[in-house]
């Protein structure tokens, strides 16, 4: 008996079937058995249902005589369950990776619940949307189970039926089915919810629920969707034959109404001229169906829900479209008050514009405003020995003030002063560009540290290319660039890259990334320290992950399975996962980073505020094509490139080199050949540090140690930084051992 019999209703999905599937039959967690119901599919869906499971024993296909809808393709799907639990999947939707597994932990965890409820993110047709707005929900549950009447809030879990796991004993004992018509997943979900004992949820993203475009039926407006109706009628008669459950009637009667106030408005499902029926229907199952002394809830639908109960349609409607006047004037006073807030600020520019600069007044910024981080910050630290006169304020968006260490003089975006500051400041340090607006004034020094070593196009050099270029303004790029008077480089590759990507007026410094400092000099007890903090286990091997950002997809698409690669990597290795900044979306963390990490598979350190700690903290590095490759070089730690859509990754962006060709460590191109790596030990190997040797002679000329020190002599003190050789590698290995090492105190 399998744990998993996950149920697929087909119709009309020949498009989707395919990837769906996959997405079951290619989870890490593979006891299960999946039941794909063709519902009569007048398209070739039949037949590649029948492909499957012609190739994998796992899969049953069951083809309907006719069509029965989506209620009755499951349950006619359930009838050939034989697993512990029950799931439905539609087949437009799909698993994410890791997700099969993550859901019998949490089962086995929680003692096999009636019901284990998950999470999903909404992925539209231009890209990934956010996650449900349950989480929270979720994430309170923890490990405990619970019932409804004890934890009534969670009647507000989404109504559908493939966020959930049934225990198949609790759902066929029950005799729960799935009516025809629309709405059929909302009656049955709260009569499992009303029905089960022990409750259990997965504060884990394991759907991709796809928002079609068209096709999809809760985007086809009309007369189907007065189904609605009828479903809730069913739910209310469940009711009256379990009288055992009337303690919650007044709670289902509310979310009943709710859901059909929901549903009035909405344009892709009732049509306008069906909306005085809908509301009719509406008042009468209302008055058919309200329980004795129920009092309606204090809600946003509180005015709606007493004219729901004492008004006809006309004043309804009319209530209607003075909110919606009321909500368009309250957006025009906002407008009125941006619009004047602008004026302000210009008169107080045009103030500040009257007084000289400050010549010991130094501006930092780094990655658009996030903190003390990066390049600027390794200036600003060898500014406070080499240029003490020299104040430093800090341009720090309000949501990372506290982030700032004590005693950091800042100022936020738009403030009062904020505009005298960028005013009077003369030098500026970023590693992206000032905002458009700010004015250059003659005698202020612009210098951009830049964030890395390029690989992928930059500048200029992205035109022709629009898939990197879609919401980038090449020409508004270039503008902001002109502001720049110095560009800090790591190698004369770096300064050719620059200086064609962007055709502007500004002089390289062959200074290195004073970022890099650190990494070149070494610190095995700094580096102990973070592996302490982090929690990684005394002689374990930490592995940081660092991929790139695809600028040719709309959202953030993992290229690796991190619970399959941790598992193949053993106890003995700590990955260290660390996704681009342009991927931290709540709804891309929350799809398995978090939960693998509650899990201890993996530690998620996207939001540690610097890289270099990261990178000091590891043993090697895993990557595709992010620059920490080049960063990471300085270490003289092995490095491992996984190529795996490099094709892609170089039609869309353009690179300035063949990668694969001239790596710094050995390259993978599938999880079979990265596996291999590390079974083999080939990562570590001779072949890995000659690769590494040949990539830093190439990208790393300028890195020994003292780029911050350099920059600040030249730029702010007018004078040359004496040269320095490049240190010993050997100097800098703190691997797995040598941490171990500073902690026992023989080093």
């Amino acid at each position: 008996m399998p744990r998993f019999s996950v149920i697929v209703p087909v119709y009309k999905v020949q498009g989707y079937l395919r990837e769906c599937l996959d997405s079951i039959l290619t989870q890490s967690f593979t006891d299960i058995e999946v039941i794909a119901v063709d519902d009569c599919s007048p398209d070739h869906c039949g037949t590649i249902i029948d492909e499957y499971a012609a190739r994998d024993s796992r899969v049953t296909a069951v083809h309907l005589p006719q069509n029965v809808g989506l209620g009755g393709a499951r349950n006619a799907g359930a009838v050939h369950a034989t697993g512990d639990y029950l799931l439905f999947l539609d087949s437009d939707d799909r698993y994410t990776a890791g997700a099969l597994r993550a859901i019998d932990e949490r089962l086995t965890v929680t003692d096999d619940p009636d019901v284990l409820v998950f999470d999903h993110v909404r992925t539209h047709w231009w890209g990934r949307g956010g996650r449900s707005q349950t989480a929270d929900l979720l994430a309170a549950a923890g490990t405990d189970t619970f019932d409804i009447m004890g934890s009534p809030q969670y009647l507000h879990l989404f109504l559908v039926a493939w966020n959930k796991a049934y225990r198949r004993d609790f759902f066929t004992g029950h005799g729960f089915t799935y009516q025809p018509g629309l709405y059929e997943d909302a009656p049955v979900t709260y009569e499992v919810l009303m029905c089960a004992r022990r409750i259990a949820c997965l504060d884990r993203v394991c759907v991709e629920y796809l928002q079609r475009r068209s096709g999809a039926i809760t985007r086809t407006p009309g007369r189907r969707h007065f189904d609605i109706f009828a479903q809730y009628a069913g739910l209310f008669a469940f009711l009256d034959e379990h009288p055992e459950l009337d303690e919650a009637r007044a709670l289902i009667f509310e979310r009943t109404i709710n859901h059909f106030l929901v549903t009035l408005p909405l344009r892709a499902r009732v049509l306008p001229e069906d909306r005085s029926a809908f509301f009719r229907e509406t008042v009468d199952f209302y008055r058919r169906h309200k329980p004795d002394g129920f009092t309606p809830p204090d809600d946003a639908y509180r005015a709606q829900w007493r004219l729901v109960s004492r008004s006809p349609y006309p004043v309804f409607r009319s209530y209607v479209l003075a909110e919606q006047i009321r909500k368009a004037a309250l957006r025009k006073r906002h407008e009125l008050r941006r619009t004047t807030a602008r004026k302000v600020k210009h008169a107080l520019v045009r103030t500040q514009h009257r007084r000289p600069l400050d010549p010991e007044l130094a501006v930092y910024s780094a990655f658009s405003h996030r903190g003390v981080l990066g390049d600027p910050a390794a200036v600003r630290d060898a500014a406070r020995t080499l240029a003490p006169h020299i104040r430093a304020v800090w341009v720090v968006r309000p949501d990372a003030v506290e982030l700032l260490p004590e005693g950091t003089d800042y100022v936020t975006p738009d403030s009062a002063r904020y505009h005298q500051v960028m005013n009077r400041g003369t030098y500026f340090f970023n590693n992206v560009n000032w905002a458009h607006e700010l004015v250059k004034r003659p005698g202020q020094i612009h210098v951009n540290t830049h964030q890395g070593t390029p690989l992928g196009h930059m500048g200029v050099d992205l035109l022709g290319r629009p898939a990197a270029t879609h919401h980038i303004g090449v020409r508004a790029m270039l503008h902001r660039s002109d502001r720049w008077d110095y560009s800090l480089v790591s190698s004369p590759y770096a300064q050719q890259v620059w200086d064609r990507a962007y055709p502007c007026h500004f002089t390289s410094l062959p200074t290195g990334a004073p970022r890099n400092d650190m990494l070149v000099r070494g610190d095995a007890a700094r580096a102990a320290a973070l592996r302490e903090r982090l929690g990684v286990p005394d002689g374990n091997t930490v592995l940081l992950y660092a991929p790139a950002w695809r600028p040719h997809r709309k959202s953030y698409v993992p290229r690796l399975d991190f619970d399959r690669l941790v598992r193949e990597l053993g106890p003995t290795f700590t990955l260290l996962v660390r996704l681009h900044p342009r991927d931290t979306q709540a709804s891309i963390r929350g799809l398995e980073l978090r939960d693998l990490q509650r899990r201890g598979l993996l530690l998620d350190v996207t939001d540690e505020p610097s890289a270099a700690d990261m990178m000091l903290a590891s043993d090697a590095l895993l990557t595709d094509y992010s620059s920490l490759m080049f960063d990471y070089a300085n270490l003289d730690r092995p490095i491992i490139v996984h190529a795996d859509d490099w094709a892609a990754y170089r039609a869309a962006r353009g690179a300035y080199f063949d990668l694969p060709a001239e790596p710094p460590g050995h390259v993978s191109t599938s999880a079979e050949e990265l596996t291999a790596l590390f079974a083999s030990g080939a990562w570590q190997d001779a072949r890995s540090a000659e690769l590494r040797a040949a990539f830093r002679r190439r990208f790393c000329v300028y890195d020994d140690g003292h780029a911050a020190a350099r920059a600040v002599s030249l730029i702010m003190l007018g004078q040359e930084h004496p040269v320095s050789a490049i240190p010993q590698q050997d100097a800098r290995q703190p691997h797995a051992a040598a941490h171990s090492a500073v902690r026992d105190g023989t080093r």
